[in-house]
């Protein structure tokens, strides 16, 4: 009896630690998505203004992708810099929002009161989980080539957002 009970203890400590070790190179959620350097998934933004855009056709210029909600109040202290960045630098990047985890009537509405001088809307069919954005602001800073060269989580301030926009060729 003593013999099973050894047995028993040993079996469950040995797959306590297998569990454990799995655990440790399979982290739960999924992999997350380093995408910096790799190329940015496609993306389908169907803007508030009714235009689309498709991310796969902005190739040939630098890209930030902002990822934002109205209840963000994190996304609206950065709104400011990434609007005058966008005006700043028009013709050199081009800029583009997209509603996360947003109701359509609030996201529309902040859009309409703050009249960005770039494409916003939500993505069509979702925000595909290549991007694996895990909540509100995050940006994406995509080359001319549309691979990703940084990735920035939380509020941009303006001199943060000319670092970035730096790492894909855009500045003064």
């Amino acid at each position: 009896m003593k013999t099973i009970g050894w047995a028993a203890g040993g079996l469950a400590a040995a797959v306590l630690l297998a569990s454990a070790g799995w655990g440790m190179l399979h982290p739960a959620g999924g992999p997350a998505a380093n995408l910096v350097g790799r190329p940015a998934p496609e993306l389908v933004v169907r803007g508030f203004d009714g235009t689309t855009v498709r991310l796969s056709d902005l190739r040939g210029r630098p890209v930030v992708l902002n990822f934002w909600a109205s209840w963000c109040v994190p996304c609206r202290a950065e709104d400011p810099a990434l609007q005058g960045a966008a005006r700043a630098y028009a013709g050199q990047v081009q800029f583009l929002g997209v509603a996360f985890k947003d109701s359509d009537a609030a996201a529309r509405a902040y859009a309409a009161e703050t009249g960005h001088p770039y494409p916003v809307g939500d993505a069509v069919g979702g925000v595909p989980g290549g991007f694996a954005v895990t909540g509100p602001p995050e940006t994406l800073f995509i080359d001319a080539r549309g691979t990703v060269a940084a990735r920035f989580l939380g509020p941009l301030d303006g001199p943060a957002l000319g670092r970035y926009l730096a790492l894909v060729g855009v500045g003064p």
